[in-house]
């Protein structure tokens, strides 16, 4: 009896240590479990060691509080032209409020999926195809604060929201790429247009420049030239003026001299013939001889002939 006893004591050890171990956690970082006690919410275990009461808790859910990605399949959106496109979304959610999370919303994670897609063609069936393709900023912002404010009564929060590719039919495709061709030909043509206006202006003011340039030298050429023709002429006139002064201080100097001299009347008619002498050099064709000095002439002219026998 003693023996069965102490094997009863022991399955009864090895159960309780069995329960004990069955209902003891350690839950991780960045998780949290969701606990239900009789059926009704109790508490959120966070990170670090916990007790289950056996029988009567129950873990709900196991939430990850990490950030996490939804890549969700392309889906057909009217825009307001009526162009059916292929657009497919990625969102990056984050759960903050794992009891929101568990009683928030049945099947949150399609609930999320179905609520992309309408929002996506709310949005899109307001733009046109042009808008929709140039958009995608204000889409993505949009849907994000759609997204965002939708779910927070589910404990998530849309981080980001972003249309990975939007795909138009084959054959706006193709338009679009022509369209793209032609924009990309005028833009060179432009281009080209401008360079050559820009090479014209650039020659043309170069030779404006040269043309400026030349009648500059030439300007200066003529003054230079002038001043030197200028300079010429004052030269020669100080000479000649100084040749004259020269003269006249000379006749100046024989008139003081002579009159120092004190000549008689017969050398101031001796220097009267010889002004008679240089004005008989000239051109004129007749003289008028002072009778004063016709003697004195007169023996000038037999002491010449005298002279020459």
């Amino acid at each position: 009896m003693q023996d069965t006893s102490l094997i009863f004591i022991g399955i009864a050890a090895a159960i309780l240590l069995l329960f004990f171990f069955k209902n003891v956690f350690v839950v991780k970082q960045s998780h949290a479990f969701v606990i239900e006690r009789l059926g009704a919410f109790h508490k959120v275990w966070g990170v670090g060691f916990h007790v289950k009461l056996p029988f009567f808790d129950r873990i709900s859910k196991r939430v990850s509080l990490k950030e996490q990605v939804l890549d969700y399949p392309p889906q057909p959106v009217i825009t307001k032209d009526n162009v059916t496109m292929q657009i497919d979304t990625v969102v990056y959610f984050q759960i903050t409020d794992p009891k929101l999370y568990t009683y928030g919303v049945e099947l949150p994670m399609v609930a999320m999926e179905t609520l992309t897609a309408t929002t996506l063609r709310n949005i899109i069936g307001d733009l046109e195809l042009d808008q929709t393709l140039t958009s995608r900023d204000i889409i993505n912002t949009k849907m994000r604060v759609i997204l965002d404010e939708v779910t927070d009564p589910w404990g998530i929060k849309v981080n980001r929201v972003e249309l990975k590719n939007i795909l138009p039919p084959a054959d706006i495709q193709n338009s679009m790429e022509k369209q793209m061709k032609a924009e990309r030909d005028r833009r060179q043509a432009i281009l080209q247009a401008e360079g050559q206006k820009h090479s014209a202006i650039l020659v043309a003011e170069g030779e404006k420049e040269s043309a400026i340039l030349k009648a500059d030298a030439e300007k200066q050429a003529a003054i230079l030239k002038a001043e030197a023709e200028k300079q010429s002429k004052i030269l020669k006139a100080e000479g000649e003026a100084q040749a004259i002064v020269a003269i006249q201080k000379a006749q100046a100097d024989a008139l003081k001299l002579l009159n120092e001299a004190a000549p008689n009347d017969q050398v101031i008619k001796l220097k009267a013939l010889e002004a008679m002498q240089v004005v008989a050099d000239g051109q004129a064709t007749k003289i008028v001889i002072p009778s004063e000095i016709q003697g004195l002439a007169g023996l000038a002219t037999g002491i010449v002939e005298a002279a020459k026998k």
